[in-house]
C-alpha cells in the first residue's frame, strides 16, 4: 500500500484520438455537421428530436439540450436538408452552421452579439406577468381585500398573464400533442387554461361575477356547488412560477457555447508579415502556408510554425500546462496562441486554421460539450407519465360525476379541483427554487455553479484529477532556494545575481530579480549588460563580471564548477524546477533554483477531498521531477506527468472506462478539452476563461480547498433537490384522490398548491446556512 506523499509516479500510455465517433454509425465516407435546434423547453424535447433523427438511415446523432445543438454524423444517401426537414417535422426549428470565417475574430463578435438578446425577452415576461398576477393572488387569498367587482379586475389583470405570459407554455403543449407526447409543459398549460376557463365560466354564466362576491373556503365540493368560484390566482400564479424557473434555466444554458469563444480568443487577430521585402500588419485569417511573421517580445504567435530567425523564451502554459518557458531557437516550432516573452522572432507559418494546436483543443472542447449525455431533470423523468394519467384522472373525475346523477358545475368542480391540486407547481420550483439558493450561497463562497446537471455528477464522482499549475501551485515562477560554494555568502550571491537579472525579461530572471529586490531593496546597477538568448546574461556589477544562466553557458565562459556544487546540479533541477547557476571571478559561486511553489492550502485541499472518500490523482503535462516533488508535498501518492492536451483527454475517457466517475480540476487551456468530457469539471477561477466556462463548477477564489466545499455544496443542493421533487410527488399522489371523490373544494386545492410550493421554497433556503470547514 502506497502511503500518500508516496514517491511513485504512473505513466498512462497516450491514447489516439480520432475525432468524435458516432455510435453505431455504418461503415463508409461520412459526413458531420453541427445543426442549432430551436424550441427545445425541457431535456425530453432533446431526446425526441435526437429519436427523430437517428431513425434515418445511416445517421447517428447527439443532441444537446444545454448548448441547443446537435451533432450529426450521415451518409451520402441523407443530404442536410433531409437532417433539417427531420427535425422540423418533429415539431422544432433546424439551422445549419453558417460558412466558416476567414478569422476567429468576427466570429466571436458575432457570437458576442446575442448576448443580451436570448434573456430580454423572457426577463420582460417574466416582470409582466409577475406584476399582474401579484395583485391577483393577494386579492384572491385575503377575503378583507375584496372589494366590490374586484373579481373583475382580477380577470383583467390576470387575462395578460394566461394568454400571453404563458404563450410559449402552450405552444409547447401544443406541438406536444400534434406529435402524441405530453410533458411538463402540457400539464402546466392544461392546468393554466382549466382554472381560467373554469373562472371564465363562474363570471359570465355563474354566479362569480355578481358584486360583492367573497372567497368562501370549504372542505367538500357541495352538489350543485362551483359556479360561484374562480381560479385566476391559481391560473396566473403558476404562470409566473414557472416563467421563473424558466429564467433561471435559460440563463444557465445561454453560458454553455462560450468555451469556445474564450479559446478563440487566445489567437492573436493581427500578425506582422514579412512581404515585398517589409513588414504587413495583416489579420491572422490572411495568413497563408509558407509565410514569414515576426513575433515581438510580449506578443501572441499567430499560427504554428517553426522559428526561422532568432531565439526567446515562449510561455506555453496557456496550450501545455507547462510553468517554465521553453527555451525556442532556429528550427523549433512554435504553437499559436503562445507567448513570446523573450526576444524578436520570425516564423514560418506550418499550419493555419483548424489544423493548429489551438484550433485542436477548440475542437476537443465542442466534441466534449456536444458528447455529454442529455441529463433531464427528475422531474420530467417522470412527466411522460404522470401527465397523461392526470389527465385521464380528470375526464374520469368528470365522468364518474355525471354518472352518479351530480349535475354539471359539480362535476366539473371536482374534475377541475384534480387538475389544479395536481399542477406541478411545486415541481417546477423544486429544482430552480434549490438551484437559485445554492448556487446563491455558492457565489458568496467563490464557488459558481452552472446548472442542476452538474450536481448529478457531482454525488457519483469517485476520482478527482487535479493539475499542477494553477491550480495546486501559484503558477508564478519564484525563488526556493540559494545552493552557495563553500565559503560564499547566500546574501551576496542573490545581490549580484539580482541586479543583473532585473536587465532581463526572463520569467526566471524575474522572479530571481523580485526576490533580490523584495530582501535587498534597490538593486546595483550593470554596466555592459549583454544577453545570449536561451541561455544566460552576463554583466559588470561593480569590481565583478557576473554571469547567470545554464551551467553549460558559465562553463563556456571558462568559470569552474566547484565540486560540491557538481554533485548536485541535477538532482536540484529535478526535484525543484529550474537552476541556475551564478558565477564570476572565474568560479560558479551559486546555484540558484526557482520554481513554481505550491499553494500553502493545496495539502489540506487534497486531505479533504480523501475524507470525502474521493482519490486524488495529480494530471499535468510538467516532467515527472517537478511533479513527483508537488505531489510529495501535497500527499498525492499517483502522478501522471508529461501529458499533452489531447493526452488529458484521453486520460480522462480512460479513467472512466475502468468505472470511476472523473472530477477533473483546472485552470489552463490545456484542461479545458478535459473539463469538458469529465463527469464534474472545476475550474480555477484565478485560470483562463477557456478553463472556466468549460468547466461545470469555477472556484473564483483559486484557493483549492474550495474544491471540497464545491462537492459538499453541489450533493447538499442535490439532496435538497431529490427531497423537495419527493414531498412534491407525495402531495400530488394524497391530493388527487381527495379531489376526485369531491372531498376537495377546487379553491382548497389552490391553497393546497401554494402550500406545497410554501414548502418547496422553505426547504430550498435551508441551503443558505450552508458554510465552509
Amino acid at each position: 500500500m502506497t502511503p500518500p506523499g508516496a514517491d511513485s509516479v504512473s505513466q498512462l500510455e497516450p491514447a489516439v484520438l480520432d475525432g468524435p465517433v458516432a455510435p453505431g454509425r455504418p461503415d463508409g465516407p461520412a459526413e458531420q455537421v453541427e445543426l442549432r435546434i430551436g424550441g427545445m423547453t425541457c431535456a425530453s424535447c432533446a431526446a425526441r428530436v435526437e429519436r427523430k433523427l437517428n431513425r434515418l438511415d445511416g445517421v447517428a446523432a447527439t443532441v444537446n439540450y444545454a448548448t441547443e445543438k446537435a451533432t450529426v454524423v450521415f451518409h451520402t444517401q441523407v443530404s442536410p436538408a433531409d437532417l433539417v426537414a427531420a427535425v422540423e417535422k418533429a415539431g422544432y426549428t433546424a439551422e445549419l452552421p453558417a460558412p466558416p470565417p476567414g478569422s476567429g475574430a468576427p466570429e466571436a463578435e458575432d457570437g458576442g452579439a446575442p448576448e443580451v438578446g436570448p434573456d430580454r425577452e423572457p426577463r420582460r415576461r417574466l416582470l409582466v406577468s409577475a406584476a399582474l398576477a401579484i395583485p391577483v393572488v393577494v386579492l384572491s387569498m385575503i377575503p378583507p381585500l375584496q372589494f366590490v367587482d374586484w373579481q373583475w379586475l382580477s380577470l383583467a389583470l390576470a387575462a395578460p398573464v394566461v394568454v400571453w405570459g404563458a404563450w410559449p407554455l402552450h405552444r409547447a403543449a401544443w406541438t406536444n400533442a400534434r406529435h402524441g407526447t405530453a410533458t411538463m409543459d402540457t400539464l402546466v398549460s392544461t392546468g393554466i387554461l382549466a382554472a381560467f376557463g373554469w373562472s371564465l365560466y363562474a363570471l359570465f354564466w355563474g354566479t362569480a361575477g355578481v358584486p360583492g362576491l367573497k372567497h368562501q373556503f370549504a372542505l367538500f365540493v357541495a352538489h350543485g356547488d362551483g359556479s360561484d368560484t374562480i381560479y385566476l390566482e391559481v391560473a396566473a400564479g403558476i404562470t409566473a412560477f414557472i416563467l421563473a424557473g424558466r429564467y433561471l434555466e435559460s440563463r444557465s444554458k445561454r453560458e454553455a457555447g462560450a468555451a469556445v469563444r474564450a479559446l478563440l480568443d487566445l489567437s492573436a487577430p493581427e500578425v506582422s508579415v514579412l512581404r515585398a521585402g517589409g513588414e504587413q500588419r495583416i489579420p491572422t485569417g490572411a495568413l497563408v502556408l509558407g509565410d514569414r511573421f515576426v513575433v515581438r517580445p510580449g506578443e501572441k504567435i499567430a499560427t504554428d510554425g517553426v522559428v526561422e530567425q532568432g531565439s526567446s523564451a515562449v510561455d506555453t502554459s496557456v496550450l501545455t500546462g507547462e510553468s517554465m518557458p521553453r527555451e525556442i531557437a532556429e528550427g523549433d516550432p512554435v504553437a499559436g496562441g503562445s507567448l513570446n516573452v523573450g526576444g524578436r522572432l520570425v516564423v514560418r507559418a506550418t499550419r493555419l486554421g483548424s489544423d493548429t494546436l489551438l484550433a485542436r483543443i477548440t475542437a476537443l472542447v465542442e466534441q466534449a460539450q456536444t458528447g455529454k449525455a442529455s441529463i433531464q431533470r427528475l422531474a420530467d423523468r417522470v412527466a411522460a407519465v404522470f401527465v397523461p394519467i392526470v389527465i385521464c384522472l380528470a375526464v374520469a373525475t368528470f365522468l364518474f360525476w355525471l354518472a352518479v346523477g351530480a349535475l354539471v358545475p359539480t362535476a366539473l368542480t371536482a374534475a377541475v379541483a384534480v387538475l389544479v391540486v395536481a399542477c406541478p407547481c411545486a415541481l417546477g420550483l423544486a429544482t430552480p427554487t434549490a438551484l437559485l439558493v445554492g448556487t446563491g450561497r455558492g457565489a458568496q463562497l467563490g464557488i459558481l455553479i452552472k446548472g442542476p446537471e452538474v450536481l448529478e455528477s457531482t454525488r457519483r464522482v469517485t476520482t478527482v484529477l487535479l493539475d499542477k499549475t494553477g491550480t495546486l501551485t501559484t503558477g508564478q515562477m519564484q525563488l526556493t532556494a540559494v545552493l552557495v560554494a563553500t565559503g560564499e555568502d547566500e546574501g551576496e550571491v542573490l545581490r549580484l545575481a539580482g541586479a543583473l537579472e532585473a536587465y532581463s525579461e526572463h520569467p526566471i530572471a524575474t522572479a530571481i530579480a523580485r526576490a533580490a529586490r523584495d530582501r535587498f531593496g534597490p538593486l546595483a546597477e550593470v554596466v555592459d549588460f549583454h544577453s545570449t538568448g536561451g541561455l544566460g546574461v552576463t554583466g559588470r556589477i561593480g569590481a565583478h563580471e557576473v554571469a547567470v544562466g545554464r551551467v553549460t553557458f558559465l562553463t563556456s565562459l571558462g568559470l569552474a564548477m566547484p565540486a560540491e556544487l557538481a554533485g548536485v546540479v541535477e538532482s536540484a533541477a529535478t526535484a525543484a524546477g529550474s537552476t541556475v547557476a551564478v558565477g564570476w571571478g572565474g568560479s560558479v559561486r551559486a546555484l540558484v533554483v526557482v520554481a513554481d511553489t505550491v499553494k500553502p492550502t493545496s495539502a489540506d485541499a487534497v486531505r479533504r477531498l480523501r475524507e470525502l472518500g474521493l482519490t486524488p490523482i495529480l494530471l499535468t503535462g510538467d516532467g515527472p521531477g517537478p511533479a513527483r516533488a508537488v505531489a510529495r508535498a501535497v500527499g498525492i501518492a499517483t502522478v501522471i506527468a508529461d501529458v499533452l492536451p489531447e493526452d488529458k483527454v484521453a486520460v480522462v475517457r480512460r479513467i472512466q472506462a475502468q468505472g470511476d466517475v472523473v472530477a477533473m480540476v483546472g485552470d489552463g487551456v490545456n484542461d479545458a478539452a478535459a473539463l469538458a468530457t469529465a463527469d464534474l469539471g472545476l475550474a480555477m477561477g484565478t485560470g483562463t476563461d477557456a478553463a472556466i466556462e468549460a468547466a461545470d463548477l469555477t472556484l473564483v477564489s483559486g484557493d483549492p480547498r474550495a474544491v471540497a466545499d464545491a462537492i459538499r455544496l453541489s450533493r447538499r443542493t442535490l439532496t435538497v433537490i431529490r427531497s423537495n421533487l419527493f414531498w412534491a410527488f407525495a402531495y400530488n399522489l394524497a391530493a388527487i384522490p381527495v379531489a376526485a371523490t369531491g372531498l376537495l373544494n377546487p379553491m382548497l386545492a389552490g391553497v393546497a398548491m401554494a402550500l406545497s410550493s410554501l414548502f418547496v421554497v422553505s426547504n430550498s433556503l435551508r441551503l443558505r446556512r450552508f458554510s465552509v470547514r
